[in-house]
């Protein structure tokens, strides 16, 4: 079997009863946590208008991360391009390499990551203009603008650094080829995306050219991973998520229940089909079954790492999560 790693997604869930405060206090200790272990990167998705989650300022929390610990490469898993100027976006990236080299990674993608009442309030969102607005944060970076080019005099500072390393993030596999064509990285998104991620990395591979930070292909594949010492305690952990996504696809937005209260849910027949579908994107149970399941999961993708995002209610099951996720591999 294809050897591979681990990485963590951290979405910075608000759980109920609790504050976006003690949620990034937590994104701090979950980050040395993976550290400790072994996880090769700790990524920061944008998200905004949700009350559940605290990770609106993506670059901010990177910032925070990276300075809180010391080999762990920290980076954006993503940055919704269309929801800034390219400049703003190589500035701030150039900024982070420039403070923590050789650690900082840029992920981006093209969905909005927010309703689209916030995502007007952002600015015009135009998810058609992702591959232009990628190739012009490319040029921004490298000064590739040619002589009669408005942009030609255009300079990102810091400007004696380099774009840290890009991906592109995708879930139905749309933007698969760009980042191929363009010889960066891709991560697919399996742990919301319904979508099979085989024919998206598949075209990534055929259309990847090799460049100075990527040689070769590299794919990070996404998964929703729940971990406790035994299938019954993760299965009753998860009915929090089952809870939340049923809420969100109501519209009903509200911070990630407490395991009693997702217990007390009495779910309709409609709802439970929805539980359904979102479980099956999720890997959870014991450590020998999630490890199958990752093992699987990675051979059937060929990815080079897995990304876990374990949206797991309170601190401490949480922390064990990632935990007992990473032993039963190491182990």
């Amino acid at each position: 079997m294809k050897k591979f790693n681990l990485s963590v997604l951290d979405l910075v869930p608000i759980e109920a009863g609790s504050s976006s405060r003690e949620a990034l206090a937590r994104m701090i200790e979950l980050a040395r946590l993976a550290e400790e272990l072994g996880y090769v990167r700790y990524w920061l998705a944008e998200h905004h208008g949700m009350p559940n989650i605290a990770s609106s300022s993506p670059e901010i929390l990177i910032a925070r991360v990276a300075a809180a610990t010391e080999r762990i490469r920290v980076g954006a898993g993503g940055i919704m391009l269309p929801n800034h100027a390219p400049l703003r976006i190589a500035e701030a990236f150039h900024t982070l390499e420039a403070l923590f080299p050789g650690r900082i990674d840029l992920g981006v993608g093209r969905a909005p990551g927010t309703d689209p009442v916030t995502s007007a309030a952002l600015r015009p969102f135009d998810a058609a203009q992702f591959p232009s607005q990628l190739k012009e944060l490319l040029a921004l970076s490298r000064r590739e603008f040619p002589p009669g080019h408005p942009f030609h005099g255009v300079r990102v500072v810091p400007s004696d650094v380099d774009l840290p390393p890009v991906w592109v993030l995708g879930s139905s596999g749309a933007t698969a080829s760009l980042a191929g064509s363009l010889g960066l990285g891709y991560g697919f998104a399996s742990h919301f995306s319904f979508t099979p991620p085989g024919p998206a990395i598949d075209a990534y591979r055929k259309a990847f050219r090799p460049s100075t930070r990527f040689p070769e292909p590299h794919v990070i594949v996404g998964a929703a991973v729940i971990c406790a010492p035994t299938d019954e305690e993760a299965d009753y952990l998860a009915k929090a998520m089952d809870v939340t996504w049923v809420r969100l696809r109501k519209g009903e937005l509200d911070r990630l229940p407490t395991p009693e209260e997702a217990a007390r849910y009495q779910f309709t027949a409609e709802e439970l089909e929805i539980v359904r579908q979102y479980r099956s994107l999720t890997i959870w149970g014991s450590p020998a079954t999630v490890a199958r399941r990752i093992e699987r999961l990675a051979e059937e993708t060929g990815a080079n790492e897995i990304m876990v995002s374990s949206m797991v209610p309170g601190r401490d099951a949480r922390l064990r999560s990632y935990r007992l996720v990473m032993e039963s591999f190491s182990g």
